[in-house]
């Protein structure tokens, strides 16, 4: 079917299914959204799944999101996997909806996993009409065509990604994956397209995309909440201009997240935050407590989803949430982000960044301090994230975020798997020790490359709810130990690997490890 044609200076305004009804076998589809509803396109997404469904068309497609998109289940991307609908997938992450990440696992589908601040930077890239972007991100990782090039199971044959030289220095060439059809969303659009996003909580890509889409001749189709009179939107809050538009699709139940809507996630009230959510005392409070030992007054960091996702809520009860400022890769700038499946929804944020612009910041070096998560850990320094126990879940950030950072905090806790702690009077004692290794000898990919960041000069700690590690000299070292353990019972012999112990072991601080807050205002100010 062809491309649908505007009226005049105006987009059509069509259901969900007139509208995905002009994408074509063999299109290559770019969807936004991101966590557990952000942005999310979903009226479209079911209507091309119902289609698909009872005609069986459009066959082969190539779908594209930059970031991990659904609720872990049957939402988000889920829909859309359907044996013969999707030939291929280039995502940022897949572990957001685990139906297409086990097609490809089932080798059923061609699968790419890209780092989430290159796809969205190659949208705008795409838009510019340049051919591809050179960066340092991911060099030594399964990113690197050297090792992996981001394929992830054996049907994926096609090379995407080069390594280049330019003068003495090593880059990775990402190509352009030219788009035929983009499925986005805001939340008002006037009956000329012009389309703003003021119920929404980030901007993500989605500028980037429908650009991109334009300029490509293809189909820019909109979701939004509701269509006002042309003109009638003020030109600052406009964020997508009409003329990329072809078709708006109105879902007037359109929710900011799965879960529903809250206006402090949009901007449009600052939450009373005075007072302080006091987290338990618990292993994963242990770890952010730590963690926040790394930052000093001024930083700017990231924080990824996972187990370091407290330290914002831990700097709030020490009173120094107010001396550095912690950024989403979504965008967000400030304030306090939700945790699970709604990672990315931030509420008293400071400023509101398009996702490329964000990852421009990252990758240019901005990042004082990383905070990520660590699925495992091996002699060499390497961290795996992407994909582990026979499942994918792919990087989202975390590649862009750990090449960018001058000092990356990856945390942990040592062992998987119904793990049980007691932690009160400053130590931590082992109830039931987890099932699993997370730090073993050789890591089966590699997300984080120690070696690559041993090349840039960057700082590097592991920190763990028992023992604190670091990269040095190519090795990994124990540096810090908690109250309580046994060195060789509760640390090396939990371990598929002898790490080098430090001459200079120490113990973790005692206040970490107590209810009553550990004050350290005092302390963080002076450096």
């Amino acid at each position: 079917m062809s491309k649908i044609k505007r009226n005049g200076n105006k987009p059509q305004i069509l259901s969900a299914r007139q509208a995905v009804d002009y994408i074509e076998d063999n299109d290559v589809v770019a969807v936004s959204g991101a966590g557990g509803g952000i942005v999310d396109p979903y009226a479209l997404i079911n209507a091309l799944h119902d289609r698909y469904v009872e005609t069986q068309s459009p066959k082969n497609l190539t779908l594209w999101h930059s970031t991990g998109l659904g609720d872990r289940g049957e939402k988000g991307m889920s829909p859309l996997a359907l044996d013969g609908l999707v030939k291929r997938v280039i995502g940022g992450h897949w572990g957001q909806s685990p139906k297409l990440a086990q097609m490809a696992s089932d080798n059923k589908i061609e699968a790419y996993n890209f780092p989430q601040g290159i796809m969205a930077q190659l949208a705008r890239t795409a838009a510019a009409g340049q051919p591809g972007i050179l960066s340092k991100v991911g060099l030594g990782t399964f990113i690197d065509p050297r090792i992996e090039g981001g394929k992830l199971n054996e049907v994926t044959k096609e090379e995407l990604i080069q390594v280049m030289n330019v003068g003495v220095q090593e880059y990775l060439y990402y190509p352009v994956v030219p788009m035929n059809v983009c499925l986005i969303r805001a939340t008002t659009a006037d009956t000329e397209g012009y389309a703003s996003m003021e119920g929404e909580i980030t901007y993500i890509d989605v500028l980037q995309l429908a650009q991109a889409v334009h300029n490509n001749g293809g189909t820019v189709i909109l979701q939004v909440k509701r269509v006002v009179k042309a003109g009638t939107l003020h030109p600052k809050s406009v964020k997508i201009p009409g003329f990329l538009v072809d078709a708006i699709v109105v879902e007037s139940n359109q929710e900011q997240l799965y879960n529903g809507s809250d206006r402090f996630f949009s901007g449009d009230y600052i939450a009373d935050d005075s007072d302080v959510n006091i987290l338990p005392l618990d292993q994963r409070k242990v770890v952010a407590r730590r963690a926040l030992m790394e930052v000093k007054p001024g930083y700017v960091g990231n924080v990824g989803v996972g187990i370091a996702d407290g330290i914002g809520n831990v700097a709030r009860e020490e009173g120094v949430s107010d001396l550095f400022t912690l950024t989403v890769e979504t965008g967000p700038v400030g304030g306090t982000t939700a945790q699970g499946i709604f990672f990315g929804a931030t509420v008293n944020a400071r400023a509101i960044m398009d996702m490329p612009a964000q990852f421009d910041f990252y990758d240019g070096g901005g990042l004082d301090v990383a905070f990520l998560s660590f699925a495992e850990l091996d002699e060499n320094g390497d961290v795996n994230v992407h994909k582990f126990n026979g499942k994918i879940m792919g990087t989202g950030g975390f590649v862009n975020i750990v090449a960018g950072s001058k000092k990356v905090v990856l945390c942990g806790t040592l062992r998987a798997g119904k793990l049980l702690t007691t932690i009160a009077n400053g130590k931590i004692t082992i109830d039931q020790e987890g099932k699993f290794e997370k730090m073993i000898k050789k890591v089966e990919s590699v997300t984080f490359s120690a070696k690559q960041a041993a090349l840039q000069g960057q700082e590097v700690i592991y920190i763990t709810e028992r023992a604190v590690f670091k990269l040095l000299d190519g090795k990994v070292v124990l540096t810090e130990i908690a109250p309580g353990m046994d060195l060789q019972k509760d640390i090396i012999d939990q371990m598929g690997f002898v790490p080098v112990v430090s001459k200079d072991l120490k113990e973790m601080d005692a206040c970490i490890f107590k209810e009553e807050k550990m004050n350290i205002y005092d302390e963080f100010i002076g450096g």
